[in-house]
């Protein structure tokens, strides 16, 4: 790893477009100027093409460990989520850490600099809490080793679903009710401000799990107690059952359940969002929250493909998560974005590819309550100098226009990756 004080890239993309010959320098782990059409200065590090680094908006980091190992029995979600019941019951504190570690440091090298991390094992199996947040902090000094950005947003998962009590197998997921999750969480907030080591790099979100996981009076509660400059992330309406069991239970879609209890708002990510209705989908836009799409795991747990067209035109702003980890790869979640909806409309071109360069970046920023969120994609004075370098001459790339690398590159063409002014090579590079 080499701290960065300037950069000189042959190209960036600036303001949405691509630039030649800009200069970047870098204060605190910022960028304190940016200058395009300008030489390399002496002592510069010397760059290629690059971009914003990309912006992983859901994981679940634990869910790695079933990669490859769930796909010969046929099935659905529901059949997977017991797989990943059976996953989750093995890990932990060390043992997640090291696992965190080695796949944020996969992110890292595929061109993410920042994880939102939706995390919800905060105790033993039987439901006992660790000392010391030992679960989360576990994730944390997984980030700062991997140097990653962290949005470490802790769940609140109280129920088994709909009407129901947790399982024995999901006690490990749960606090005793919503007072003491968030009485855990600003606790947890607390600890993670006041180390230095783990601060520059690791902040804390919220999320409930999903509208299976929480009363209707627990989202309530979230709505009002919640700080409200603190991004909440949801599943939501992933599978066809979980929108029949809340209309059942209460009436409602679960988009409509958040709105009644006062949780849609630009703070508001909402991940999947598979299977909506029209009215969702305009209470979601005239919301202003964000969207989290996650085509590989969709597709892999044969989801469905979400409105992500729909949401982008009725006034939601889109990014990207890896999920469960299937593929850890920005160019293939972001490509996918755009062609699991040709598919759907049977037509190309239904995002720009500038807007998919947002989707991967500047979306995910806001989604996580970052600096970066903003209306077009690309390095800019006074964000942190987070970026990525990608080789512009592989057998994949070489004679695309840069803009459309979001359809053509993927993460193997991914050189090196900054984060707050340090970069980091990979060892073939």
């Amino acid at each position: 790893m080499t701290t960065v004080a300037a950069a000189h890239c042959r190209a960036a993309l600036v303001d949405g477009v691509f630039a030649d010959d800009v200069r970047v320098t870098v204060r605190d782990g910022a960028i304190a100027d940016l200058t395009v059409g300008v030489p390399a200065q002496p002592g510069d590090t010397r760059l290629g093409l690059v971009a914003p680094g990309f912006v992983n908006a859901h994981s679940h980091a634990f869910h790695r460990l079933l990669r490859g190992r769930t796909h010969d029995a046929g099935g659905d979600f529901w059949m997977w989520r017991e797989q990943m019941y059976r996953a989750a019951a093995a890990l932990t504190p060390d043992a997640y850490r090291d696992l965190a570690e080695r796949v944020f440091t996969e992110m890292r090298d595929a061109g993410y600099t920042t994880v939102g991390e939706f995390h919800y094992m905060h105790h033993r199996p039987d439901g006992t809490p660790y000392p010391g947040h030992a679960m989360e902090l576990a994730l944390a000094d997984a980030a700062v080793a991997a140097g990653i950005r962290l949005v470490l947003l802790d769940a609140c998962y109280l129920r088994g679903g709909v009407g129901l009590a947790l399982a024995a197998r999901q006690r490990r997921f749960g606090d005793a009710d919503v007072h003491a999750w968030l009485d855990r969480w600003h606790a947890l907030r607390d600890a993670v401000a006041a180390d230095p080591r783990r601060r520059g790099l690791v902040t804390v979100g919220a999320a409930v799990h999903s509208v299976r996981a929480v009363t209707p009076a627990d989202l309530a509660v979230v709505a009002r107690e919640l700080p409200a400059d603190v991004p909440l992330h949801v599943h939501l309406s992933e599978q066809v059952a979980e929108n029949e069991a809340c209309r059942d239970a209460y009436g409602l879609t679960p988009t409509g359940l958040l709105a009644e209890n006062g949780l849609l708002g630009p703070r508001l990510a909402a991940v999947h969002a598979t299977h909506l209705t029209d009215d969702d989908v305009a209470l979601l836009g005239r919301a202003r929250a964000c969207i989290v799409m996650c085509p590989t795991t969709e597709a892999d747990l044969g989801d469905g493909i979400g409105p992500a067209p729909e949401l982008r035109d009725a006034g939601a702003t889109l990014s990207i998560g890896s999920d469960q980890h299937a593929v850890i790869d920005p160019f293939e979640e972001v490509a996918r974005l755009e062609l699991d909806q040709r598919l759907r409309a049977q037509r190309r071109g239904v995002f720009t590819p500038a807007q998919l360069w947002h989707a991967g970046t500047a979306g995910g920023a806001r989604a996580l309550g970052r600096p970066g969120d903003r209306d077009a994609a690309g390095l800019r004075a006074g964000d942190p100098f987070d970026a990525v370098e990608i080789d512009a001459a592989t057998a994949r790339t070489r004679g695309a226009d840069p803009l459309q690398l979001p359809l053509v590159a993927r993460a193997g063409d991914v050189t090196a990756t900054i984060v707050g002014g340090v970069l980091t090579r990979k060892a073939h590079a």
